[in-house]
């Protein structure tokens, strides 16, 4: 038992070691307090005491101290001095005195100087946003001037896009006034006017009145509870509470007692719920302190106001402050950069027709969703009703401003009696004024006009644009300021309500104006004149060039004379077959060779005669093979330029080259201030394209410029596809060039937030889906089917007279050279016969003298026989030894007397038996001579020379066989 005693007071003595080392070890954290109450003290305590308990192992012991905040702030001040400091106060938190609403902006200033963090529970003033005054300042409810965060998304989700703001000329009027414009600019909600009035007054009517000039019905008041009520009798002496009008009130004006039926307001939730403030704000601060201490070590703050210097670590908790996020009573606590409390929850109330405030929504952070719902559609609105105000005071009298663009918006003069009649396809025609005179306005526009008024429920009015451009944004009459003009300067003058004309959906204009959804999606095309290509008489030839065509021709010639020369002198040609039976004619001659050369070319046969060489035949099937190519490369190319010869555009699209870099003679333009021009600006690889177009006249209707192209002064024209196509389609001589680029949509232009734009927007979505826009299209723009143009570029094209007028011309050059050639050849032949008449005639003289001739001939060869025959007779009988005489011939004593006779001019000469006389010896004689002509003979003047005959005398001498 002594020994069990003795190990248990050992141990009891071990561990009230740890205890005393344990709580040596510990740092202990004072949090100050100053607060409203005797009951808020205790809360608080108990909750710095469930903050030890739900860290019991930590190294960190919390302390609390509290004082109860005095009204008067220098007794305050005073306070924080003598009971808090003294404590060692490590943070403060703050609450507001008791049965006031004053800010503990005393405790802020003295903690703040010595660098001790203050976390206030219950100041929602926007002063103590300013960190440069209040730089150690935090708090877990947030600023007065955070409910423009509530307000901006009711009006998003309520479609209000035009307020009026109404606030207070001090610091917290000012703080939310700032606060909502800076947010307002993300979502294109505009205030006008802002109203600002003096705090304290009695009567505010002066105040209220001027907001009844402007159309927006939609109030945001900023007001204590004291200057709301005085705000509320006024206004609803002025009319300004009733059907119609929208109120959305700040937390402070919700409260007062005479708010009338049908007001909005917000409520932060757990806002005047000071026992959970406290909760979080203890939470908070034990997080950070045991964020910080885990990581280093801080100094002790000082313990008396008398000491000079500030707390060096002071910072450093703050900042650890601001970091801290957590989950606590009051929902999601965080702060900003100036220590403001993120993500509070917001009540949305509503004064229903028992004039009692009722929950309608909820804004703020709720299982990780942030923003804004609206719990059902039972709101009650002023004037007691459930119909939603629209914002804005509504005419249904509205204005309408449009501009000439056909199709889309035709205008035709007045008709004497008055009375504006559609013309087809036009539905519908309305009365327009350009100035002091009446038109009468139809199209595309007009029709779909007539049916959004029809649905939307509205009258209108329409006007001509009074210089007639779209509008751009620029410097005007040497002005430093730039404003809009054309339509879109009166839509933001107010002159008109609406732009309904195919006004470019582009992002200058949406800056400044509302656009409904598009009616029409279209491009930028281009417009050209098209380029007919000239059908002339040599439009046949046009396959090859003018040097193919030389060459080819002197190609047939040459190749001509070569086979003529290759078969003239090659040893197997006509001219050296010996066996040959072939005549002369027969042979290749040059004109044959030409013949040949043609009519292997041109594939039309040989009638005549080929080469018999080898060689010349070798070079015929070069020739026959370079025909087959000329002939086959000819008729592909004759399709290529005839059948596909039609007008194309002189241009391929926006990167051809002649766009890109262009020249003096080649123009292009756009209209001037239009979206199409916009579109060029702005884009930097088109910026030599804009230059240029500026620098050339300046177009401000697209029908100038389209009757520029007509008449050649123009290029090419860019504008919107829709137009185009339909002047190139009732234009047969136009057309359009390259594919669609810079799409976007044509839309209905409206002022900024105005209360028309959505149904507007609904009324042209459902004509969509109803077909009515289709409708629209085929009647006004799609009317290819109709034109009387001939087919579209995509589509082949037939030869015409045009094309082929050539060859026919041909054709009948070859007749008529016929014709003539036959006369020539009958004259000829006429003449010719008349000659070979007279040679006939001369032949038969000369065969009749040379019958003659032989006559004497074959007398002479007789008696010179006679002779022979007698000289030998007289030979033999001289011999004497044979007396015998030899009998005598007839008719001897005649030949005898008559022999000398032939040869008295010349007895010497003796003419050999066996040889003829010539024609000259012959004539010598005068029994030789010829007869004389016919009495009808007439020597000819000439003789011609005859084709394949010649005349020749017969010279016996000669014969080869010396036949008699």
């Amino acid at each position: 038992m002594h020994k069990a005693g003795i190990k248990m007071l050992l141990l009891a003595a071990t561990y009230l070691a740890c205890c005393v080392y344990a709580q040596a070890s510990e740092q202990v954290i004072t949090i100050g307090a100053s607060l409203s109450s005797e009951k808020m003290e205790f809360e608080f305590k108990q909750a710095v005491n469930a903050l030890n308990r739900r860290h019991l192992k930590s190294r960190i012991l919390f302390n609390s101290t509290t004082i109860l905040m005095d009204s008067n702030p220098i007794r305050s001040a005073l306070d924080i001095c003598d009971k808090l400091l003294a404590q060692h106060v490590y943070t403060v938190v703050a609450s507001h005195p008791n049965s006031t609403d004053h800010s503990p902006i005393s405790v802020s200033y003295t903690c703040g100087y010595y660098n001790i963090p203050v976390v206030g529970i219950s100041a929602r003033d926007s002063a103590f946003s300013d960190v440069n005054v209040h730089k150690m300042f935090l708090r877990t409810v947030p600023p007065f001037a955070h409910q423009a965060d509530v307000w901006l998304e009711l009006l998003v989700n309520l479609t209000w896009h035009k307020v009026i703001f109404v606030y207070s000329a001090d610091e917290e009027g000012r703080s939310v006034l700032s606060r909502f414009q800076t947010l307002a600019e993300e979502h294109n909600i505009r205030i006008e006017p802002s109203v600002k009035y003096a705090p304290g007054e009695k009567n505010y009517t002066s105040v209220l009145a001027p907001i009844l000039k402007h159309t927006s019905r939609a109030i945001l008041l900023s007001a204590s509870t004291e200057d709301a009520e005085v705000i509320y009798r006024d206004a609803d002496v002025l009319g300004m509470t009733g059907e119609g009008w929208a109120w959305i009130v700040s937390e402070q004006a919700f409260d007062a007692y005479n708010i009338p039926v049908g007001f909005l307001g917000v409520h932060l939730v757990n806002g005047t719920n000071e026992v959970n403030h406290i909760k979080d704000a203890v939470q908070v601060i034990g997080h950070a302190f045991w964020s910080l201490l885990d990581t280093e070590n801080i100094s002790n703050p000082p313990t008396e106001c008398k000491d000079i210097d500030s707390w060096t670590d002071g910072e450093k908790v703050y900042n650890e402050l601001i970091k801290t996020q957590l989950n606590g009573e009051t929902g999601q606590v965080s702060f900003n950069s100036e220590g403001d409390r993120l993500n509070p929850m917001y009540d949305i109330m509503n004064i229903n027709g028992n004039r009692r405030s009722m929950s309608v929504g909820l804004y703020g952070h709720q299982e990780k969703v942030l923003g804004l719902r609206m719990m059902g559609r039972n709101i009650t609105w002023p004037g007691n009703t459930q119909v939603k105000p629209k914002g804005e005071k509504i005419s249904r009298n509205l204005t309408i401003v449009t501009l000439k663009e056909k199709p889309f918006v035709e205008v035709l003069p007045m008709p004497k009696d008055g009375v504006c009649r559609p013309v087809a396809p036009a539905v519908h025609a309305f009365l327009c004024k350009n100035a002091s005179q009446d038109n009468c306005c139809m199209g595309y526009c007009m029709d779909m006009l007539a049916r959004i008024a029809e649905k939307v429920k509205f009258n209108f009015t329409i006007h001509l644009s009074k210089d007639g451009l779209f509008g751009s944004f620029e410097k005007h009459n040497g002005s430093d300021k730039k404003y809009w003009n054309g339509m879109m300067g009166e839509l933001m003058t107010k002159e008109a309500d609406l732009i309904v004309a195919p006004l470019t959906i582009n992002p200058e204009r949406a800056n400044d104006i509302d656009f409904t959804k598009p009616f029409k999606y279209q491009g930028l095309n281009i417009l050209v004149r098209k380029t007919q290509k000239d059908s002339s008489l040599a439009s046949f030839l046009q396959p090859f060039q003018d040097t193919l065509w030389i060459l080819v021709g002197l190609s047939v010639h040459v190749v001509a004379l070569v086979l003529y020369l290759l078969d003239r002198f090659s040893p197997f040609g006509r001219f050296k077959l010996a066996k040959s039976d072939d005549t002369e004619e027969d042979a290749l001659n040059l004109s044959s060779a030409m013949w040949f050369s043609w009519g292997v070319l041109l594939n039309s046969g040989i009638g005549e005669g080929t080469p018999r060489s080898f060689s010349a035949r070798v070079l015929g099937m070069v020739w026959a093979g370079f025909a087959m190519i000329i002939v086959a490369s000819y008729t592909a190319n004759l399709a290529a330029f005839l059948v596909l010869d039609r007008p194309e555009a002189l241009i391929s699209g926006i990167d051809d080259p002649r766009l890109r870099n262009p020249n003096k003679k080649f123009k292009y333009a756009t209209v001037k201030g239009s979206a199409t021009e916009m579109y060029f600006k702005r884009q930097v690889e088109l910026s030599t394209m804009y230059r240029n177009m500026d620098k050339q006249k300046k177009y401000y209707t697209a029908e100038d410029a389209i009757e520029d192209i007509r008449i050649g002064e123009l290029q090419a024209f860019i504008w919107d596809s829709p137009r185009l196509e339909y002047e190139a389609a009732s234009d047969c001589d136009l057309t359009t060039a390259g594919d669609l680029f810079g799409r976007s949509g044509l839309g209905i232009g409206l002022p900024k937030n105005s209360p028309w734009t959505h149904e507007v927007s609904m009324a042209v979505l459902d004509m969509h889906e109803s077909g009515f826009m289709e409708q629209l299209d085929n009647r006004w723009i799609l009317v290819d089917s109709k034109s009387s143009c001939p087919e579209s570029n995509s589509a082949p094209a037939t030869l015409g007279l045009t094309n082929m007028a050539g060859v026919f011309m041909m054709v009948a050059g070859g007749i008529v050279a016929g014709v003539l050639l036959i006369f020539i050849e009958i004259a000829y032949k006429r003449h010719r016969g008349l000659k070979e008449k007279e040679l006939e005639l001369a032949r038969n003289a000369a065969d009749r003298w040379r019958g003659n001739i032989e006559k004497r001939r074959t007398l002479r060869q007789t008696l010179q026989k006679q002779r022979e025959e007698q000289m030998r007779t007289n030979s033999i009988s001289k011999q004497p030894a044979s007396n015998t005489s030899l009998p005598m011939a007839p008719n001897a004593n005649t030949a005898v007397a008559s022999a000398p006779s032939l040869d008295s001019n010349n007895t010497n000469t003796i003419t050999p038996s066996y040889r003829r006389l010539s024609l000259l010896e012959a004539t010598t004689k005068s029994d030789c001579l010829p007869p004389p002509p016919p009495s009808d003979y007439r020597p000819p003047g000439y003789v011609p020379a005859r084709s394949g005959r010649t005349v020749t005398w017969h010279n016996p001498s000669h014969n080869p066989d010396n036949v008699v």
